[in-house]
């Protein structure tokens, strides 16, 4: 299987299965390259140490913006951790006013002081936002995030959206969603990305795609999001599987 895709964005340390087996299967179903992706201080190193561990994996930084029970890390800590040189990203950050509600104060800080992180240390974000498209936006280009420019990861907003942050160099992350029946919309952003910002991932173990829909999600499942968007962009899943892969390592400064 030569197709070597890239998962963008998954959760390995958060998966039940054994490691060796999640990342055996992926290279069967063609997929290569990883990125695990940190939500809090007290996993943060158990996200290192699997890239680390691993040479076709590597590690972002940061904490999720749903995330209060854990330790906030100050600029310095994320400047730090981001030092590392198995971590090429800052995040995931950004907002989320659906699942937190109230004064969200403290989850704008945040964010601001992960685009701090990013700008100062030159590693691009990994951007989360639900319900919360304008202020993201806004945030963003008072912070200036399009010095470190980044990902929007699994992305479900509208094209408006996509244009925007494609715009500040954002790349527009898409995950098993466009596989669900609801996502009509979805699919017609999905239709209209430019082949140079476009990317695939999983958020395994979350949003498994269709037909593993209520399954735990796992990297090797970023096939079937590929496999749609090659169906909505009347393209082979080849080309798909390049022009992502050669995205990512374009961001990401890997070739």
């Amino acid at each position: 299987m030569q197709l070597l895709l890239t998962d963008s964005h998954c959760h390995l340390d958060r998966l039940d299965d054994d490691l060796d087996c999640v990342l055996d299967r992926a290279r069967e179903a063609g997929v290569g390259s990883f990125l695990c992706v940190s939500i809090n201080m007290e996993n943060v190193q158990d996200v290192i140490d699997i890239a680390r561990r691993y040479p076709q994996v590597l590690a972002s930084v940061g904490v999720h913006p749903n995330e209060q029970q854990g330790r906030e890390p100050g600029l310095d800590e994320l400047l730090a951790l981001a030092d590392n040189p198995d971590v090429i990203a800052i995040g995931e950050t950004g907002l989320d006013y659906f699942h937190s509600k109230g004064d969200l104060e403290w989850q704008q800080q945040r964010f601001r002081r992960h685009i701090a992180a990013a700008n100062i240390s030159g590693k691009p974000l990994i951007i989360h936002t639900r319900d919360a498209a304008e202020d993201t936006l806004k945030i963003m280009q008072e912070e200036s995030a399009a010095e470190a420019g980044g990902i929007m990861h699994c992305f479900t907003g509208d094209w408006e959206t996509a244009a925007r942050a494609m715009e500040m160099g954002f790349y527009i992350s898409f995950s098993g969603i466009i596989t669900f029946n609801s996502a009509t919309e979805l699919r017609e952003v999905a239709r209209r990305v430019p082949d140079d910002c476009l990317l695939v991932e999983t958020d395994s173990p979350y949003l498994a795609p269709v037909p593993y829909r209520g399954k735990p999600n796992q990297p090797a499942y970023v096939r079937q999001v590929a496999e749609r968007l090659a169906e909505l962009r009347e393209t082979s899943v080849e080309d798909i599987a390049q022009t992502t892969t050669n995205n990512f390592q374009t961001l990401f400064q890997l070739n």
